[in-house]
């Protein structure tokens, strides 16, 4: 089991619109540094959270900014906006099981309602974590921001 790497790329991408837009333009090529990927890789992340209304960002010379509240942003908008499949992927069952064996034959129907449980256990908790708090628990880290 395993969330993509998308979201915590663009956690650490928002953490860093939201505490230093307003000191300095926030470019693809600032956060690709900051990341330490592609700023081709970025701009195609900020077009997922543009999308999903959470930024804008400036056309031509560039800046990103949030438009989503902090305080209602969650961990699992974030998600949603930059790796929408991955959680109905996040626990997988094996896909060519024997049919005529009893277990073989029923083993995605009774995975199937505990896997969803777990589902929907991360997306609940998910979505109790903020922008705003995960900004709060950096000020702390980082009091200079």
């Amino acid at each position: 089991m395993r969330i993509s790497v998308k979201c915590s790329t663009a956690v650490h991408v928002l953490l860093m619109i939201a505490t230093l837009e307003s000191k300095e333009k926030v470019t693809s090529d600032l956060l690709a540094k900051s990341v330490g990927r592609n700023p081709v890789e970025i701009r195609k992340l900020l077009s997922s959270l543009k999308k999903a209304g959470i930024i804008d960002v400036m056309r031509g010379t560039g800046g990103a900014t949030l438009i989503h509240d902090p305080k209602t942003l969650t961990l699992f908008d974030i998600f949603s906006a930059v790796d929408p499949t991955s959680l109905d992927e996040l626990i997988g069952v094996h896909q060519h099981p024997e049919k005529e064996c009893p277990i073989g034959k029923n083993i995605n129907t009774i995975l199937e309602e505990p896997y969803q449980d777990i589902a929907n256990t991360l997306r609940d908790t998910m979505s109790k974590i903020t922008l705003e708090s995960l900004v709060n628990k950096l000020k702390a880290i980082e009091p200079e921001l």
